[in-house]
């Protein structure tokens, strides 16, 4: 009970310290969440391009084409091992005088294929996957190839790989932006902290000389850290939603030219909790380090 009422009481401290100097703590408060917030909104940009992306491409397709002189059995064959596939959603069967029958009506040829002295297309089965994954839609590719009397197969998988690709460099520059503003978040509660160590260096002496221990001067700095990281997660949080404001409304306009419906996602609570978890434990670390070194320097040689 002791132990909680003295974290408690030196919680207590650290909120009015910080309060005590509002210009300066605000300052470091803002730097702190525009440091964040940009990491974490391009994380979150990324998570709704995904999320966008998929929506947009929900209907994965690959087309496979039979060979001319493929017989009815053989067809039959290659249907029903598709409409067993348990990675697909759904199978169209599209014989050869119905696709002759498009390609007059779209190609606008009917004139020169009604000249043809038979119809050169083959049957075909237009397949929609259950996931737009490259790696699902090759693998399906690959096993229809070796179907007997399948001639081609047709899989649209390249947007899927360059968009995978792309994805997956955004992000990397997000950890590596992400680690580099996170340094410099340790950094501004290092020189934070040491300001405050430098204005309480005689108290901490004496206390040192009555016989207080290096964990009882760590705390007050410690949570002083850690409150003004985790202060920093929240200015982060709205800095992001209120971008996420902001660009929804103009979304909104972008979508409806297009016919369809896009607008950001608003942080979640688990991506809340961790923004605010690791803004606190970063403000803890430049606290630990600032005090740490103080102390070192004060030991005796």
């Amino acid at each position: 009970m002791n132990w909680l009422l003295v974290h408690l009481d030196t919680l207590r401290e650290s909120v009015t310290r910080l309060v005590r100097q509002p210009v300066a703590s605000a300052l470091n408060v803002i730097v702190i969440g525009i440091a964040l917030s940009l990491p974490a909104g391009f994380y979150l940009g990324l998570s709704n391009l995904q999320t966008f992306s998929r929506q947009l491409s929900s209907d994965p397709q690959l087309s496979i084409f039979m060979a001319i002189d493929a017989g009815a059995v053989e067809v039959a064959a290659v249907g029903h091992r598709l409409k067993s596939n348990p990675q697909i959603s759904r199978v169209e069967f599209i014989t050869r005088d119905q696709a002759l029958a498009r390609l007059k009506r779209s190609a606008g040829l009917s004139d020169v294929l009604v000249n043809l002295g038979r119809n050169p297309l083959p049957d075909a089965f237009v397949v929609t996957a259950l996931s737009n994954d490259p790696a699902t839609l090759e693998a399906l590719h690959d096993q229809a190839r070796q179907w007997p009397e399948v001639e081609h197969v047709q899989v649209d998988a390249e947007w899927a790989r360059r968009l995978d690709a792309a994805l997956n460099v955004g992000r990397m520059l997000v950890i590596l932006l992400a680690v580099l503003l996170a340094v410099a978040l340790v950094a501004v509660t290092f020189n934070t902290i040491r300001l405050q160590i430098l204005t309480r260096h005689d108290e901490i002496e004496v206390s040192k000389l009555i016989g207080a221990t290096n964990p009882f001067i760590r705390r007050p700095f410690l949570y002083f850290g850690a409150l003004q990281g985790l202060a920093g997660g929240l200015a982060a949080w709205m800095i992001v939603a209120s971008a996420i404001l902001v660009l929804n409304v103009q979304l909104a306009d972008l979508s409806g030219l297009y016919g369809t419906l896009f607008k950001l996602e608003w942080p979640d609570l688990s991506y809340t909790m961790i923004l605010l978890a690791l803004s606190a434990a970063l403000g803890w670390l430049g606290a630990w380090l600032s005090v740490s070194r103080h102390l070192w320097q004060m030991a005796p040689q």
